[in-house]
């Protein structure tokens, strides 16, 4: 039997379709939150855009709500080197209700202030909140992230193409 791994997803890997692009043997387990963080657009893609960072307040009142995935651990590696530099992996604790949960997670190691994701990224993230059904407050908080046009339009169109649907350029507020 294949040792497994929990990964907790807040920012494009939430998407269920981007996930299984990258790393089929993921599962998704469940919605979760991760107490005492906020979610942030601030860790520098190497394409220029924010990427997705949660930040540690301490502040218990602050969550940030994601998907538990199941993987292979041995797609760990794989998982590092799509996450990149800049993103160091750490282990969290997770709830659903009265559920807690371990799983690793992905941090900025820098960040930088005034970055916006592209659209498609965006789109990711948005796409897997309501895929997984979080919180409306949640999402609603997703949506007004304002984002990008990514200038490269056949990265756009690569991105998007994870959906097998007509891409959107347009930037959102």
């Amino acid at each position: 039997m294949k040792s497994q791994t929990l990964y907790f997803a807040y920012g494009s890997n939430m998407s269920q379709a981007r996930i299984a692009a990258r790393i089929p043997s993921a599962c998704k387990l469940l919605a979760a939150e991760l107490m005492g963080f906020v979610l942030r657009f601030d860790k520098p893609g190497q394409d220029g855009s924010g990427k997705g960072n949660v930040w540690r307040t301490g502040d218990p009142s602050d969550s940030v709500w994601g998907v538990v995935y199941q993987m292979d651990t041995a797609a760990i590696p794989t998982l590092d080197s799509i996450e990149g530099d800049g993103y160091i992996r750490r282990t969290v604790a997770v709830y659903l209700d009265d559920i807690r949960l371990e799983a690793q997670t992905y941090i900025a190691q820098h960040t930088q202030a005034n970055l916006k994701p592209f659209t498609w990224y965006k789109n990711h993230v948005l796409t897997g909140a309501r895929e997984s059904q979080l919180p409306s407050e949640h999402i609603a908080n997703i949506a007004r992230v304002r984002s990008v046009k990514d200038p490269v339009t056949s990265r756009h169109m690569q991105e998007m193409a994870v959906y097998k649907m007509t891409p959107q350029l347009t930037a959102t507020h």
